[in-house]
């Protein structure tokens, strides 16, 4: 089975045998795949992968890959020319008669939860919540740091650094706290419009400055209480993505924005039993690329019952 799993810090690719016994461990190329006129480019994701699969096939010599799912950031809105070019390609390399190509968020989901219906709230420099009972994906936000990703790292980061400015201003709102550790992170305050606005990767930089949040959250009230705000908007997605009339509700809290601890997850928790009601918050149990190995095993065993909407999830046989 092939796993790859395709996001804004570059691509991992794995492989494991159907039986589930595992296989060598994950190889990864720093480079984010190109995006073009077509969407996200075939030609550089192929670039990237080809040529780690066949390391990884000779540490484990297979005649062929039965099956493969490709998870990607964006497959949904930018994944046309994967959807045409990727099951021809990867049958051509390594003998792949089964291919899911699917959402970041959707591998992010299998790898949480399984096949199991519930809701994943996926958050890291963004936010997306999806949920299913089976035969449907109900989504919420992952919009982007300009229209949504509300609770996520960059909104996180942003709200702090908002804080930071009020403070040097002497505004209402400030923080003190934040602001010292703004400028420690970005230089003098008054430059940091400068070493902000013309990066090419401002979610990013605007995430960088999330764990400096969370790291005054204990002593700064301002800081404590941009993440309860945070955790309120997680709570909300989940709440929009949740299956309508699934009763107790497993949702699984997947990335690396999680990783905060107890500054996010306390707050979380104290407001999870108002804003979603008959639910439990649960871990991860793996990440996009255990999820992305877990469907393609059951694409080999004809096990699969994500639902296939030929855009979140797109299954091709050949």
């Amino acid at each position: 089975m092939l796993g790859v799993d395709s996001g804004g810090s570059g691509v991992r690719v794995a492989i494991a045998r159907a039986d589930g016994s595992g296989g060598p461990g994950a190889v990864a190329d720093d480079r984010p795949v190109a995006t073009g006129e077509r969407g996200i480019d075939a030609a550089s994701l192929l670039e990237r992968v080809l040529p780690r699969v066949a390391g990884l096939l000779r540490e484990v010599p297979a005649g062929s890959l039965t099956a493969a799912c490709v998870g990607a950031a964006g497959m949904a809105t930018l994944g046309d020319d994967l959807r045409a070019v990727l099951p021809a390609a990867l049958e051509e390399a390594f003998g792949v008669r089964a291919l899911a190509l699917a959402g970041d968020a959707v591998t992010a989901y299998a790898g949480a939860l399984g096949m199991r219906p519930g809701v994943v709230v996926a958050a890291g420099t963004g936010l997306i919540a999806l949920g299913t009972s089976g035969d449907a994906w109900r989504r919420a936000d992952g919009w982007g740091h300009l229209l949504g990703d509300a609770g996520g790292g960059a909104w996180i980061g942003r709200a702090g650094l908002d804080a930071a400015m009020r403070a040097y201003d002497g505004r209402a709102g400030g923080s003190a706290a934040l602001l010292a550790c703004a400028q420690e992170r970005f230089g003098p305050a008054g430059s940091m419009p400068g070493a902000v606005y013309p990066r090419t990767d401002r979610p990013a930089v605007l995430a960088s400055f999330a764990p400096d949040v969370a790291r005054c959250a204990a002593q700064d009230p301002v800081a404590s209480e941009i993440l309860r705000q945070a955790a309120q908007h997680i709570l909300e997605s989940a709440a929009a993505a949740r299956p309508a009339r699934s009763g107790e509700t497993e949702v699984g809290l997947a990335g690396g924005l999680f990783r905060m601890g107890e500054p996010l997850l306390g707050p979380l928790r104290d407001q999870a039993e108002w804003l979603l009601p008959d639910a439990v918050l649960v871990p991860a149990a793996g990440n996009p690329l255990d999820g992305a190995l877990l469907i393609a095993r059951a694409l080999h065993r004809d096990g699969l019952t994500l639902p296939q909407d030929g855009a979140l999830l797109h299954v091709a046989r050949r």
